[in-house]
């Protein structure tokens, strides 16, 4: 890196610390912004006026009340005692998994869906891959009773079917995606498509720190609530600060919430897990800090992978959650500036982290956190004795169907 790069990423991390990003353009040094039909310009702009009510004292009280009365905030944080002598480390886990609805997802769906009341919206819309976010966007709809959608990818109906169980107990539609990979990506896609036909009556709730923007803001603001108790609750614990901070990386939106609130803290290592998949190439994977270059995928530029002629390439992971070729904006900025160190995980070592987590802890995390559990664990080999803060995003009973075809398989046939 020649001294003039150096100057220009310090220079983007000290105004990414500072919290001048997203700037009025919606970006976050080169990435971000807002790549949409003329149609969705005018419902982003509302949209980004009503987020002055994440600074409005009457609308975080309602948010605050229903985080803790029904979605059962604040979570715990669990040394880890297992991990902990296994890995020579001081583990901490940050229990999103025991979150209402299994996963951080509820903390921006039941926002996101107060804003779409006060936005007079008449019906929400939402996509999701490993079922959480529709599960979320659901449950909140029911709570505050508003009418749901959910698209979600045919392949991702199959592997998590008791979360398309649980939408549609809450009275959602699930709308089956058949077209394109069949997953998350695709999912967006027909999401977008409706939000299209229909700009003013519809709130698209998206569930990850994607998107045009406001959606990257808005989503991180919901979720920093994650970082903000962890760090207080490890602060009141231990007596200090973490000496690295992990999450797994999908969109990003459970790490963005974890890491925000200790980017300024720069003794505290902050470690972000991909989806490594099967190999490095194209399609074997959804890693895309990893194996990306910059894009613009529905509606932001951001790292995207896609082949030479810019065409956007089909994913790979074992985990429905992670299986998107994007990430979202301020994780690519995060990475540029490299305040925040991302690796790929391969789905073989994810799987055998879970299996390590629920034979030490006896906690089944989702798939999509046994990523972060793989790479914190990696990390803690090369620094013994250093605490680390992992956010265990979500639980991993949706995942069950994916588990009895690969870790349950294999010890059925050893048995």
């Amino acid at each position: 890196m020649n001294a003039q790069l150096e100057h220009t990423t310090a220079a983007l991390l000290e105004d990414e610390v500072a919290g001048r990003y997203p700037d009025a353009r919606g970006r976050y040094g080169p990435f971000g912004g807002r790549y949409v039909p003329e149609t969705l310009v005018a419902p982003l702009e509302r949209l980004a006026d009503a987020c002055r009510l994440l600074r409005d004292e009457g609308f975080l009280a309602e948010f605050s009340a229903e985080l803790r009365a029904w979605a059962g905030r604040p979570t715990a944080l669990t040394p880890a005692r297992g991990l902990s002598r296994r890995w020579g480390a001081e583990v901490w886990l940050k229990r999103e998994d025991l979150a209402h609805t299994g996963a951080h997802k509820i903390n921006n769906a039941i926002g996101q869906v107060q804003l779409a009341k006060r936005l007079g919206a008449r019906r929400v819309i939402a996509e999701t891959g490993a079922g959480q976010h529709g599960v979320a966007t659901a449950a909140a709809c029911a709570r505050l009773g508003m009418p749901c959608t959910v698209y979600m990818g045919a392949l991702d109906m199959e592997r998590q079917a008791p979360n398309v169980g649980r939408m549609r107990l809450m009275g959602a539609t699930v709308v089956a995606v058949l077209n394109g990979d069949r997953t998350l990506r695709a999912a967006v896609d027909e999401a977008l498509r409706d939000w299209v036909s229909d700009p003013d009556g519809t709130y698209y709730c998206l569930g990850s720190a994607i998107g045009p923007h406001p959606y990257p803001y808005l989503v991180r603001e919901l979720q920093s609530v994650i970082g903000r108790e962890a760090r207080q609750q490890l602060l009141d614990a231990a007596g200090r600060l973490p000496d690295a901070a992990a999450a797994c990386v999908g969109g990003g939106s459970n790490a963005i919430g974890l890491f925000h609130a200790f980017l300024a803290d720069r003794s505290v290592a902050l470690l972000g897990f991909e989806a490594g998949g099967r190999g490095s190439g194209l399609g074997e994977n959804a890693a895309s800090i990893a194996h990306g270059r910059p894009g613009v995928l529905h509606g932001c530029y951001s790292q995207l992978l896609q082949d030479v002629d810019g065409q956007v390439q089909e994913t790979h992971s074992v985990s429905a959650g992670l299986d998107y070729p994007l990430v979202g904006p301020e994780h690519a900025l995060l990475a540029l500036t490299g305040r925040v160190r991302y690796e790929a995980i391969a789905d073989d070592v994810a799987l055998a982290a879970l299996a390590e987590c629920c034979a030490a802890e006896g906690i089944l995390p989702a798939i999509e956190s046994a990523h972060a559990l793989a790479g914190a664990r990696e990390w803690a080999r090369t620094h013994a004795g250093a605490t680390i803060l992992v956010c265990l995003s979500g639980r991993g009973d949706k995942d069950l169907k994916t588990l009895e075809a690969t870790l349950l398989a294999g010890a059925g046939a050893a048995a």
